[in-house]
């Protein structure tokens, strides 16, 4: 079974550009999200670079059989994941009282479910190959974040699975990061309900194809966490010793500001 680096959420943002950085650094790619004409695309862009065309899997990832899917489909091919690389997920701006709950629901089991069934279920291949787990968690993980409670719940999940998984694996030769961008202008903005004000985040926002790098290159030395950007680092030093009751409402305000809807 040939070994792949498995990228899901990789139709564009952050996932196609870590897809890109992979494959620049000459891994085999399995490239999975529900667009396929998407994926096409970004693998023929690949195979146009003289790097080999990644595998193509159009999976909808919260279909309860997904990961049993992407295994079988990875098995009929011959290869098997040597990396996991878990970025697809969403977010929603609002009061969570006021949002669709069914859509919040459909968030957590995106962020949360998935991303532990696709670090859990490949672990046997992971570790035959000594390969790793990248799970993509946010600088929402370290605060609480009113006016995206859930999301900002699901990443504090991720990151705190992440760590654990880290140490639990550590010993069996597996590298598990969790990478924690700030800001990134991708369609992240446009599906949780929020403007593209790249001149409020200025500071803090860096490109998907930087926060990509950034990442690779810490999970390829082994970080347990990967913090892009200088200015994200001061930020979350600085939420360690404000106090939740100061933090709260200027991140509510901060987040009102942002939506577009209340």
């Amino acid at each position: 079974m040939k070994p792949v680096t498995l990228i899901t959420g990789a139709s564009a943002g952050i996932g196609a550009e870590l897809a890109r950085v992979f494959a620049a650094r000459g891994h085999d790619l399995a490239l999975v999200a529900r667009r396929a004409e998407r994926l096409t695309a970004l693998a023929d862009e690949i195979a146009a670079a003289g790097k080999p065309r990644p595998t193509v899997l159009s999976v909808d990832l919260t279909r309860r059989d997904a990961a049993a899917a992407i295994a079988d489909e990875l098995a009929a091919r011959a290869v098997e994941p040597r990396i996991v690389v878990n970025n697809a997920g969403f977010g929603l701006a609002g009061n969570a009282a006021a949002l669709d709950r069914h859509e919040q629901l459909a968030m957590i089991d995106l962020n949360v479910r998935v991303l532990t069934e696709l670090s859990l279920a490949f672990v046997d291949s992971i570790v035959r190959h000594r390969g790793g787990i990248l799970n993509v968690a946010s600088v929402a993980a370290f605060m609480p974040g009113p006016g995206l409670a859930v999301y900002y719940a699901t990443k504090a999940y991720v990151l705190s699975f992440s760590e654990a998984l880290h140490r639990e694996l550590l010993p069996r030769g597996v590298k598990v990061t969790a990478l924690c961008p700030g800001p990134v202008p991708t369609e992240f903005q446009a599906r949780a309900g929020l403007r593209d004000d790249r001149a409020q985040t200025a500071l803090l926002s860096l490109s998907a194809e930087r926060v990509a790098r950034i990442g690779y290159d810490g999970f390829m030395r082994g970080k347990r966490v990967v913090v892009p950007g200088t200015g994200n680092r001061i930020a979350l030093l600085l939420t360690r010793v404000v106090p939740n009751a100061v933090l709260l409402p200027l991140l509510q305000r901060a987040t009102r500001y942002a939506a577009r809807r209340p």
